[in-house]
């Protein structure tokens, strides 16, 4: 089902220059979910994260703060058939809304690589917004919940989130203390890769050699 998509990209000449606003919201209702999703990647400030599920909120959350994005987030599904649907979609939808709010990938960087250390747990996350839907993902779990969730489940809400940005997404794991923290280091590593690969650059030029990306 496709998203019903509000982009509320502005335009401001005062000084001059064109400077774009780069936010927007994406909603997706389906049987299985209902998620609106609202961000402001260059204001730091409100984060609001609503889900029926509390620690993938809470990474949400994490996300939100490490990448100084401000986000909202009103996620329901049918949780108690399985979270895999509400996982996966909030990743698809947020993957959406930062394609809708960047306006497509020309004038950044595009790419952008963090290695986050939580405490005994070390995880890489590199990321190239290019059009290219491609996730590696190398995290191992153990044989138990984590915040009442399969860990593996995350590798749902990363393959929806390459999905709707339309970007490769590499996500390592170098060292393990335990789930919990290499989870949270993933979604912080993300949120600082992230920050990297949409800087803005000077001018309005895609950032590749062939001269264009795809977008669609």
């Amino acid at each position: 089902m496709k998203s019903a998509v509000q982009n509320e990209q502005n335009v401001d000449d005062a000084d001059g220059a064109n400077a774009r606003k780069r936010t927007a919201s994406v909603t997706r209702k389906t049987k299985e979910t209902d998620i609106s999703i609202r961000i402001d990647l260059d204001t730091p400030g409100e984060v609001s994260i609503k889900t029926s599920l509390p620690f993938f909120s809470h990474m949400l959350e994490a996300f939100a703060v490490h990448g100084r994005f401000s986000l909202v987030v009103d996620a329901t599904g049918d949780i108690e058939v399985d979270p895999h649907h509400l996982i996966e979609d909030t990743g698809i939808v947020l993957g959406e809304t930062i394609f809708k709010a960047l306006g497509g990938f020309k004038g950044i960087e595009r790419a952008g690589c963090f290695t986050y250390p939580m405490d005994g747990s070390l995880v890489l996350v590199a990321i190239d917004i290019c059009g290219r839907r491609n996730l590696s993902w190398k995290l191992q779990f153990g044989n138990f919940q984590v915040g009442h969730l399969d860990p593996n489940l995350f590798r749902e809400f990363y393959k929806g989130f390459v999905d709707g940005l339309r970007s490769t997404l590499h996500v390592k794991m170098l060292e393990s203390d335990n789930d919990h923290h290499v989870i949270e280091a993933s979604f912080k590593a993300l949120a600082r890769a992230l920050r990297q690969a949409i800087t803005p650059l000077p001018g309005n030029e895609y950032l590749s050699t062939k001269g264009v990306l795809d977008e669609n």
